[in-house]
């Protein structure tokens, strides 16, 4: 009988990390048996070199979308464990339903072009190394082709972590920022990392991080120890720490930014560590704040987390870089002709100044596209244009709470009409809008919602309200009992509204009626119990808000 055992298949070998001395630092480095052996094996010379005999030829990997044809059935999942080798393999490689198996090609000489992201990750943060699909026309990191299927790291040294797709948004243990589709996870302990973060170079002591003046060393032992820079106790997230003094930072948190710019707040702010008696605005709140704060002007702070979420943050730091670009220094949207007489940047003509005295339902606002029904409106010399007089204010440029870019004025186009919804409360444009600079972006908000600030005054609510930028949590909106996407909550109880619900007109005016109409939410119905128009029930109606 043969004593021979079976040998481990090369797929089954885990990636990990081995001990580096360079420049008398000591690191950490990613190695795989085959994939990234110890030593590294370098890159495939090029053709004018010729070839190398010290090492083995580099392997030839699937396209990541061809894995996960492979490892996962047509039907949709949230979390998807990947099964297979990244390895294009010729006799064995079998996908249904037509999909190409063609290895991808390794470009490692061009440097990769910014307007786009490794599709499978989503990520960015190119070099010179990366692989391109030529069936797909797709680009993808390096790290993510040559993913193994289990990678044991620094960070989490209790358990292996298992690449799957995963449809949720984690947080990366080492970048801290979200991560879906193609990740590192632990189901048990819900541990996530990016593939390009597991297999980055890990230093075991920092010399001069940002937000500590002694040298940081990394703290292997897995543990829930209290973040002097986010003063949160982040389970499972790496640490560092100050051998000299009793400090301690998680490892992205070390990096946090000292100068930024908030949507939240027109002023730069500046990081500092701080002990602060926090007091809103309005004054409804009081308490103390043991955390480093992102203190704005003299009034203004915000947790670390909070300020540097994706939602508000534009992931630029801004230390020793000039503001070219003050929204503050714009023109104004209009020049004065005369008094009573504008031309507005966004019409060819004069405008004249007038006030309301009959309602017309017929006569609409350019901008907010409502009608003009009391107070004081501008109209052209020349045409049918016609602008509330607020309307026309409306700046050149804003930074709105809701984007973390410059947005700019736009009027409505035929191409846009229809087409295109308001990222705010998702109704379709027809009116005056404003537009992220920056073309990927693609972000719109009508005019409405752009004019909303914080706090909130809604005249339904007695309390100011306060934008909500959890993209996880959708509660119901208590006007219209729907779903919030988008919401307004109330930090003295529990009142919540939509964006939507928000940015309806409080007051209106049917055309067969002489008075007001108020708003009015689904449990205040009044005795009548039916519309006036059609005589159905308002119970029996989708919609809970009623005029």
């Amino acid at each position: 009988k043969s004593s021979k055992k079976t040998p481990k298949s090369v797929m089954d070998f885990d990636g990990g990390f081995h001990e580096i001395e360079k420049d008398g630092k000591l690191f950490m480095v990613y190695h795989h048996p085959k994939y990234c052996p110890i030593p590294q094996i370098q890159s495939p010379s090029s053709s004018s070199e010729g070839p190398s005999h010290d090492h083995p030829p580099q392997p030839l990997f699937l396209c990541p979308r061809v894995r996960y044809l492979k490892d996962c059935s047509e039907k949709y999942h949230k979390l998807a464990p990947l099964k297979s080798s990244p390895e294009y393999v010729f006799s064995t490689t079998r996908v249904e339903n037509h999909h190409h198996v063609l290895p991808l090609f390794w470009c490692n000489n061009e440097k990769f072009k910014a307007n786009g992201g490794c599709f499978i990750c989503y990520g960015s943060n190119f070099g010179t190394n990366y692989y391109f699909c030529d069936h797909c026309d797709l680009t993808f990191h390096k790290e993510c082709v040559e993913s193994p299927i289990k990678i044991k790291h620094p960070y989490h040294p209790e358990h292996s972590l298992q690449l799957y797709f995963y449809s949720s948004m984690g947080e990366c243990l080492y970048c801290g920022k979200r991560a879906c589709n193609l990740v590192y996870y632990r189901t048990i302990c819900q541990a996530v990392m990016h593939p390009i973060c597991a297999m980055r170079l890990i230093s075991f002591v920092i010399d001069k991080p940002k937000c500590h003046d002694h040298p940081l060393t990394f703290f292997p032992r897995q543990t829930s120890l209290t973040c002097n820079v986010c003063s949160l106790e982040r389970k499972n997230y790496p640490t560092y720490v100050c051998l000299r003094c009793n400090f301690v930072a998680h490892n992205d948190c070390m990096y946090s930014p000292r100068i930024i710019k908030n949507p939240r707040y027109h002023v730069t702010p500046i990081v500092s560590p701080t002990f602060i008696l926090f007091h809103l605005d309005n004054g409804f709140v009081e308490f103390v704040v043991n955390v480093s704060l992102v203190v704005m002007c003299c009034d203004y702070v915000a947790h670390i987390r909070c300020a540097l979420g994706k939602d508000v943050w534009d992931e630029k730091e801004l230390e020793g870089v000039p503001d070219d670009d003050n929204i503050t220094q714009d023109d104004g949207p209009f020049d004065i002709i005369s008094k009573g007489v504008i031309v507005h940047f966004l019409h060819d003509h004069h405008l004249r100044l007038q006030v309301n005295i009959l309602y017309d339902e017929n006569k609409l606002c350019e901008a907010c596209v409502l009608p003009i029904v009391e107070g004081t409106f501008y109209t052209c010399i020349e045409c049918d244009f016609i602008l509330h007089e607020t309307c026309a204010k409306y700046c050149r440029r804003i930074q709105h709470v809701l984007h973390p870019h410059p947005l700019t004025l736009k009027p409505m186009t035929q191409n846009v009409l229809g087409h295109e919804g308001c990222d705010a409360c998702f109704r379709y444009l027809g009116g005056f809008f404003y537009r992220c600079q920056i073309e990927e972006c693609n972000f719109v908000i009508d005019v409405s919602c752009a004019s909303i600030s914080e706090p909130f005054d809604y005249k339904g609510h007695e309390h100011p309200l306060f934008l909500a930028l959890d993209p996880e949590v959708k509660p119901i909106c208590h006007v219209c009992k729907g779903e919030c996407r988008k919401q307004f909550n109330c930090i003295k109880c529990d009142f919540i509204i939509c964006f939507t619900c928000a940015t309806l007109p409080y007051k209106a005016r049917y055309k067969h009626d002489k008075y007001f109409l108020t708003i009015l939410r689904g449990e205040e119905i009044c005795e009548k119990n039916w519309c006036e128009l059609c005589e159905c029930s308002l119970k029996d109606t989708d919609t809970k808000v009623f005029y």
